[in-house]
């Protein structure tokens, strides 16, 4: 079965991307899922949520192991007090971040399924992490209050322009409630701008081949 979906999305990235991409992606998946020994590959058009949710957020792909390794390797996961994943999906990031020593994360998505899938992920990292706070929360970004010890951030693109925009101003909201340094991980950041106005200043750039993108932002001391 998990032949099958490689596969799926094998063709789907090298039909809306390029046959090198898929490769490079597929490999690294492989690895990835092994490694962490969780199931978050895969792509979903999120079919079964109402229109009025969907209207702004994009698919659900998950953010490339390649990549979030070269950003994690930017931070030091184990003395980030919170992480927060908008758009947490089936948990990969989630799931990451706690293999690497982060004692508490959260994730928040519209999607049930997701949720779900992101709970059942993390079930499997708690058994070697018994310590770990984790929580996923099935909601709208815009209706989500970030908690005032979030100090870490992921982002893979969720969201249309829009929302992205009052995504930031969500962030912006919580950092001037409670000042405090917070890094964002944006994997794939087309909108980056909008948290470089914001003040953000980005403390790391990686990009391989087109499409494989990420940066790290910060605010605060």
């Amino acid at each position: 079965m998990r032949f099958f979906t490689y596969l799926r999305y094998f063709f789907y990235i090298a039909f809306n991307w390029s046959v090198f991409i898929a490769l490079y992606i597929i490999y690294h998946e492989i690895k990835g899922e092994r490694e962490y020994g969780i199931n978050t590959i895969g792509i979903d058009n999120l079919d079964s949520l109402d229109e009025s949710l969907t209207e702004h957020a994009t698919i659900y792909m998950p953010a490339i192991y390649a990549v979030l390794e070269k950003a994690f390797h930017q931070i030091d996961i184990t003395k980030i007090k919170h992480l927060l994943d908008i758009g947490c999906g089936k948990g990969r990031v989630l799931c990451m971040a706690a293999a690497k020593g982060c004692k508490k994360v959260s994730g928040i998505d519209i999607s049930k399924p997701l949720c779900l899938d992101a709970l059942q992920n993390l079930t499997i990292i708690q058994q070697q992490q018994p310590s770990l706070v984790a929580k996923v929360i099935l909601k709208d970004a815009l209706l989500y209050e970030i908690p005032n010890d979030v100090d870490c951030i992921f982002l893979f693109n969720p969201f249309d322009e829009y929302l992205m925009e009052k995504v930031v101003l969500n962030i912006q909201k919580s950092v001037f409630a409670n000042p405090r340094k917070l890094t964002v991980i944006y994997a794939n950041p087309l909108y980056k701008t909008l948290f470089i106005n914001i003040g953000f200043r980005e403390s790391y750039h990686y990009q391989k081949m087109k499409y494989i993108e990420v940066s790290v932002l910060e605010i605060g001391e």
